[in-house]
């Protein structure tokens, strides 16, 4: 989410950190569906990186939905980085290289977010087309090096680029070259978030596979079917992966809270200013004892910020952040948040996958991420394919949501979602795969054609 939160009320204990987490619970009646989309802009002419500044930049771009869309604007000394629906819809915010976000409304159905997702393309287009600028649904920027790519004007991004290199090789590919898309779902209960974060985590990798879409880099196959897993593994492994600790006896609140206060910090926010406190634990900052901060105590925007600079697979906030999906064409964008609703918010499919994945051990679960990248369906866990697992899935998926019963005008319910998905397992090949038999075949070895066949 785009808005670094602003309580200024001193933490006292480590309790008000543990029920900070816990205020997330909330009846089934009250469940909602968070989707978060990044999309790369290119120029419509030449396909290059928009800077940020000028009149067809990224800031006239923010300006021209402000205007449209009615929304706050959320500024940055003096330049727009964002904006917000004051009403509690969405935000639009910016990534480090100029990603666009969409930041979804909290919805009721699968239904409600393409309604969304519609809609802001539309808004989108309208303020885009005119500046010349498209959007790209990949995983990664197929074409561009790092060095060519414009830095936004925000100041955490700024420490963040300063850290991510002494901490791991592809922390900037990450924040400037990658896009992925999320869901956000709730929790009823300590143990309801337990065996929903336990399912994800270790079925993650699954959703890596399905939405595997990001092949290329600067114009050439990378080896990868997702290249933006693999950058994650490689980003800064003491904020990032599968948290095996999660499936030890005794997990819950308390013991995340324990995990979050030893990651390495990145900033403390004070008005306008990010300063940097990279490298230092928030455990430090509560005892009182940060050098930037002498004797001061953290507040509970301080936790909020710091919990979004956590970058686990699944991410515990007041929600679930599923965080293992490429960016994809909008067409597919509603599959992801369909895909784990059907999973988790109803019991028999959440049962089901329970079953799948409580007989693997953490060492397997590793392996099946690091090998999820490179090899997509065809990796394996306990003498199986990852290919089989996600057709299971995918069937029990389908069945929480017919059993979800969410119709829309037309009498569908949200099972439909899915086709993109049943597609892919149809074919038998995930996205990038297709992909990279179209550079092979009729795009004659360049990726350019892709801003055509992949934008939005």
């Amino acid at each position: 989410m785009a808005r670094d939160q602003i309580d200024m009320t001193p933490l006292q204990s480590r309790d008000e950190l543990v029920a900070w987490l816990e205020a997330g619970v909330k009846p089934e009646s009250e469940f909602r569906i968070g989707t978060e989309h990044e999309k790369t802009p290119f120029t419509l002419e030449g396909h290059q990186p928009v800077p940020y500044e000028g009149a067809k930049g990224i800031g006239a771009l923010l300006e021209g939905m402000k205007l449209l869309l009615g929304w706050e604007p959320i500024m940055e000394r003096g330049n727009i980085i964002g904006l917000y629906d004051v009403t509690g819809g969405g935000a639009i915010s910016l990534e480090p290289g100029g990603q666009f976000e969409l930041s979804g409304a909290p919805v009721e159905t699968v239904h409600q977010t393409q309604s969304e997702l519609m809609a802001h393309l539309a808004q989108v287009r309208e303020i885009a087309t005119p500046l010349g600028i498209g959007f790209l649904g990949l995983g990664m920027t197929p074409s561009w090096s790092r060095a060519q790519i414009p830095v936004m004007p925000k100041g955490r991004y700024k420490i963040m680029r300063n850290y991510m290199p002494k901490v791991g090789k592809y922390g900037l590919d990450m924040m400037f070259r990658t896009c992925t898309v999320q869901t956000n779902l709730d929790f009823s209960s300590e143990a309801d978030m337990v065996k929903k974060l336990r399912v994800s985590l270790a079925l993650q990798p699954i959703a890596t596979a399905l939405f595997a879409n990001s092949p290329f880099t600067e114009g050439k196959p990378n080896g990868f079917l997702s290249f933006r897993s693999e950058i994650w593994r490689d980003t800064d492994n003491a904020r990032s992966g599968m948290v095996p600790f999660a499936f030890e006896d005794g997990m819950g609140f308390e013991r995340y809270v324990d995990y979050a206060l030893d990651v390495p910090m990145y900033f403390v926010k004070r008005g306008e200013e990010y300063i940097d406190v990279s490298g230092s634990s928030f455990r430090d900052f509560f005892a009182g004892k940060n050098a930037a901060f002498p004797g001061e105590r953290p507040t509970l925007s301080d936790w909020a910020n710091h919990l979004s600079t956590i970058f686990p697979e699944v991410r515990l906030k007041r929600y679930l952040e599923m965080r293992g999906a490429d960016g994809v064409p909008w067409g597919r964008l509603p599959a992801l948040p369909a895909f784990w609703v059907g999973l988790l918010y109803d019991n028999d499919s959440l049962d089901a996958a329970w079953d799948i994945v409580r007989h693997w051990s953490a060492p397997e679960r590793q392996a099946l991420r690091d090998d999820v990248p490179r090899f997509g369906f065809k990796s394996r866990i306990k003498d199986r394919y990852l290919f089989e697992i996600a057709k299971e899935c995918l069937i029990l998926s389908h069945a929480g949501l017919r059993r979800r019963g969410r119709i829309d005008h037309l009498g569908r319910d949200e099972s439909r979602f899915l086709e993109p998905l049943e597609r892919i397992i149809e074919a038998g090949r995930s996205p990038a795969e297709e992909m990279l038999e179209k550079f092979n075949g009729p795009w004659k070895g360049s990726v350019e054609p892709a801003y055509q066949e992949y934008a939005f």
